[in-house]
């Protein structure tokens, strides 16, 4: 059963002109005192959260994006200053992108904010996928093989910092220590200074691919889904579920995930449709390119496969998919509900921020949601 509320926020400015006929998302372009904006509304946001009984905010990690839709490079530091700034919420990494790192740098960082937060931080790790960030950074995304393997060895760097107490790791890309002199002798293993407090590390990873969902059950890493149309859903739900059994951890349908959607609270299905269309249809002008649309046909294909669609998705297509919930309070929570029936270990649901919604009017939906959704999934 549902009984945590999370928030997902990629960082997005307050945009104007939105919407399909809008400013085209490539002619963006934004001074730095707008694209620092971000940061204040995350923590606005937060306090907001924190004072409303939601679970977590998560924020993503991304690089160089001028048009204002992805602003936060660095999700440790940013999450460190939003601890400051609340008192019990949790601030989620979705995700930090290990290829743009070195990974003992990344487990480090980590360590110190879960130690002064007191495990507040969560940590979430991805490949990343803009070629404009990845490759500017000199790690592969376009050759997606490299990609994988990169990412796979800096997992178990990262790991090893994490989990022992000293270690060495000699790998395609990494050599650590190497074999050179310090202090009189030859250094043979090194130690992450500080290690986490918090162990074994919760770390979290998005669903992409059958091949991520394996890899995910192996280090036994939870998994995140959003936006997913109800068929892309149930397939990957089932899939995680069988991967963790086959490496020995059993889990119930939607154990150890957090399912996310779009929604909007309005009176009437009709009038948050209406409110909500430029603001859904603004995100999919950015996000439909890089493959961003997890539904399926009526054959079960997924979009952009063989024969299945390859257009820019409606508000319409995404209700109908069940991926996202508009109307009034007693609507959204019976949607909810829906998906929550099938999956007897889901216990967080997460809340996507359309990119186009203003601070203002989303944190009066998180009020509204706080108050006349919420409690309908209390106390169970």
């Amino acid at each position: 059963m549902i009984k945590r509320f999370h928030v997902l926020y990629v960082g997005q400015t307050e945009l104007e002109n939105i919407g399909l006929q809008g400013t085209p998302a490539d002619a963006r372009r934004y001074d730095n005192a707008r694209l620092s904006e971000p940061f204040f509304t995350a923590r606005d946001a937060a306090q907001l959260m924190d004072d409303l009984g939601y679970y977590a905010l998560w924020t993503a990690e991304h690089h160089f994006q001028h048009e204002g839709y992805e602003c936060f490079p660095n999700l440790i530091q940013l999450s460190l200053w939003l601890a400051t700034q609340t008192r019990t919420l949790k601030i989620g990494c979705a995700f930090n992108v290990l290829p743009m790192w070195h990974p003992i740098r990344l487990a480090e960082d980590y360590a110190m904010a879960d130690i002064v937060t007191d495990g507040r931080i969560i940590m979430g790790v991805g490949r990343g996928y803009h070629s404009r960030e990845v490759e500017s950074f000199g790690a592969p995304v376009i050759d997606q093989n490299a990609n994988r393997a990169l990412f796979e060895e800096q997992v178990e760097l990262m790991l090893k910092c994490f989990n022992e107490e000293s270690f060495s790791h000699h790998g395609k890309q990494y050599d650590v220590p190497p074999a050179v002199e310090y202090r009189g002798y030859t250094m043979r293993e090194i130690t992450c200074v500080p290690r986490p407090k918090h162990l074994p590390v919760e770390v979290w990873m998005p669903i992409a691919s059958s091949k991520s969902i394996d890899y995910m059950a192996s280090k036994n890493f939870k998994a995140m889904v959003t936006l997913n149309g109800e068929k892309i859903l149930d397939d990957v739900v089932k899939a995680y579920r069988d991967a963790c059994a086959k490496h020995g951890r059993p889990k119930q349908l939607g154990e150890d995930m957090i399912w996310g959607a779009g929604l909007y609270l309005a009176d009437t299905p009709e009038e948050a449709k209406r409110r909500v269309e430029p603001s859904h249809d603004e995100r999919y002008k950015w996000f439909a390119p890089f493959g961003f649309v997890r539904y399926a046909d009526e054959e079960g294909r997924t979009w952009g496969s063989p024969g299945a669609p390859a257009r820019t998705p409606s508000l319409a297509d995404g209700i109908k998919q069940k991926a996202w919930f508009c109307g009034p309070p007693a609507h959204v929570i019976d949607g909810i509900k829906s998906i929550e029936a099938k999956y007897p270990g889901l216990e967080d649901f997460m809340i996507h921020w359309a990119e186009g919604l203003s601070p203002k009017g989303f944190k009066e939906q998180l009020r509204w949601f706080a108050r006349d959704v919420m409690p309908a999934f209390a106390g169970r």
